[in-house]
């Protein structure tokens, strides 16, 4: 067994993460970067030095889940889900089910609750937020953000739901209630049913090509009849009806049955 897929395995054992799951090139050229920088010549030192390191099994893990994020990414996208699908979703139910899965460091849940606040009061708003990086989430809970985080937000936006304090703002507790935070594998855990929407943005890229069929075959049992997959402006779903969706705008997919 080669070194890499020994690495696979033993951290398959350590933390339960299937790296088999994401695609090899990405993964072993991040990685290795990391592996060099901490002075190792090999995955197995990598492995070992994590062993006997916990601060650097954290800092493995957010180098594996790329936390990249922003408010309102892409902002013609939030636009569609403000004007077009949250408008046909309340339609049919008044308080809805809403998963931001894979959340990074919350600027996507707490974007959606911006959102959605056109047209409910934020008490009414529940967003369950996941994310397999524990690091990620307590960010996320403490909702700081750098001003490069809040370019795409709109200026309205901004002055109502963020304090400036030096050069960081902070989300709105009424904002930060409406999301609950838990860790997930989106890979090896079970997901909730009865969703009317899941966002899941900027992740699948990274995952192999049976990783994503799974994910997607996953995603659509956890939608009811009418709920809507949001997918990032990379991840375009070629044959959305071999799981059950068809497409009602450009990256979002409703469930069709």
């Amino acid at each position: 067994m080669g070194d890499y897929e020994q690495f696979i395995v033993n951290i398959k054992r350590k933390t339960g993460i299937d790296l088999s799951k994401y695609k090899e090139a990405q993964m072993k050229r991040r990685l290795t970067s990391l592996y060099e920088k901490k002075g190792c010549r090999s995955f197995k030192d990598f492995f070992d030095l994590m062993n006997a390191d916990a601060n650097l099994l954290n800092e493995f893990l957010d180098r594996m889940t790329i936390n990249v994020s922003e408010f309102y990414r892409n902002a013609k996208r939030w636009e569609t889900l403000e004007k077009k699908i949250f408008p046909r979703l309340l339609s049919e139910n008044k308080r809805l089910k809403i998963w931001s899965a894979a959340c990074s460091t919350g600027e996507e849940p707490y974007t959606t609750a911006m959102v959605l606040s056109s047209y409910l009061p934020l008490s009414q708003i529940s967003i369950v937020a996941t994310d397999l990086d524990a690091n990620a989430i307590q960010k996320a809970k403490r909702g700081v953000y750098s001003e490069r985080s809040l370019a795409e937000v709109p200026s309205e936006k901004k002055r109502q739901f963020f304090t400036k304090e030096g050069d960081f703002y902070t989300v709105s507790e009424e904002v930060k209630r409406t999301v609950t935070f838990r860790k997930q594998d989106l890979l090896a855990d079970r997901f909730d049913s009865g969703f009317d929407l899941i966002i899941c943005r900027n992740v699948m890229i990274y995952f192999t090509e049976e990783a994503k069929d799974q994910l997607y075959k996953k995603f659509s049992a956890a939608l009811r009849r009418g709920g809507v997959l949001f997918v990032g402006s990379t991840e375009q779903i070629f044959n959305p009806a071999e799981y059950g969706f068809e497409a009602e705008d450009t990256f979002f997919y409703r469930k069709t049955n």
